[in-house]
């Protein structure tokens, strides 16, 4: 697996995901602007990605802050923070990573600048190491409710290109393929970015586990048809009730699956679940450029003018999820009591 982010020097490297799979390009970030516009611009995408990316911006931004005193150094690293929180709102990994940042940065007051600034670095690589670590955790919980042979579904990506490394709902299914079942994989399209297409497909060719795309509109027929055995996605939030905002699209496969009587699976770290939200209505959904819809690879194939409306999520409610897998064990309903009591075993 090609590494998602990593540091290069003293400057951030990412896989520019706009261009996979025809080709590996990087993306070399010299500063904590260069990652904003990553992130903002699908370059690296994925809640817990841009969650990394976003501890290793402010990590790189801190490198060149200009400050007489630590005041100012904070005052100036908040602003810069503030920059980065904002840079998609959805995902609430992004905002973790930033708030854990800024917490380390308030409890090094008197230490010398140099010293916080390699202490942020530091922290940004242990999120990453973290990152992984966690998903391989997820993909051992969830393998178990695999059985030995299987037909899964996934939309959008939820792999090594999504997170630090190894994948949530992907990490899922390399866990189960590890352990030797017969496992296949149908892969949602995900329209408009394809991320089934072209990154989910990707990855798992990558490691030789059979995997069929699909429109995104054919998932019911499909599962009509008996070839789906379960389905598993990630989440980039979910709510203290359990309510899931992922990928456009993920709310009408949870409800296909509910009506098929087919379970649906969220695979996601501890850090997706955002306890201030009481519930999926409260969750901000991202509404991205029309271009995305009304052109192809900068291609207009809509007529001139016409209304576009692209949402980047929506929002599954819990009733329809058989299950969260975190690092932590799976979740299962009633979600607001087991989450709460999750929480408490940390």
């Amino acid at each position: 697996m090609l590494p998602t982010i990593e540091w290069k020097g003293k400057h951030v490297r990412m896989i520019d995901q706009r261009k996979l799979p025809a080709k590996v390009e990087w993306v070399v970030c010299k500063d904590d602007k260069d990652v904003v516009r990553a992130i903002r611009s699908m370059v690296i995408r994925g809640a817990p990605a841009i969650g990394v990316a976003a501890a290793m911006g402010l990590a790189l931004g801190a490198g060149s802050l200009k400050a007489g005193s630590y005041d100012d150094f904070r005052n100036r690293f908040l602003k810069m923070a503030d920059r980065m929180v904002k840079a998609r709102p959805t995902a609430v990994n992004l905002r973790w990573a930033v708030e854990r940042m800024i917490h380390l940065v308030e409890k090094t007051v008197g230490m010398p600048l140099e010293k916080i600034r390699i202490a942020l670095r530091r922290e940004s690589e242990k999120i990453l190491s973290e990152d992984i670590e966690i998903n391989r955790k997820i993909g051992e919980y969830g393998q178990r409710m695999v059985p030995a042979n299987a037909t899964i579904l996934t939309h959008c990506n939820a792999g090594s290109l999504a997170t630090g490394g190894y994948g949530t709902a992907l990490g899922v299914i390399r866990a189960a393929h590890a352990a030797g079942k017969k496992i296949e994989v149908i892969a949602d399209e995900t329209r408009p970015w394809l991320q089934g297409l072209r990154l989910t497909a990707f990855e798992l060719m990558e490691d030789g586990i059979p995997v069929t795309v699909i429109a995104d509109s054919a998932a019911g027929y499909m599962m009509s048809r008996k070839k789906v055995d379960l389905v598993i996605t990630g989440a980039d939030r979910i709510a203290a009730n359990g309510d899931v905002a992922n990928k456009i699209g993920t709310y009408q496969v949870a409800v296909l699956a509910k009506e098929n009587n087919i379970p649906f699976y969220v695979a996601a770290p501890l850090s997706t679940i955002d306890l201030r939200i009481r519930s999926g209505e409260m969750i901000p959904v991202e509404e991205r450029d029309s271009k995305e819809i009304s052109h192809f690879q900068k291609i207009r194939v809509g007529p001139p003018g016409v209304k576009v409306f692209n949402p980047a999520f929506d929002i599954t409610p819990n009733r329809y999820v058989a299950g969260i897998i975190t690092e932590r064990g799976i979740v299962k309903a009633p979600y607001e009591k087991k989450i709460k009591e999750f929480f408490k075993k940390r």
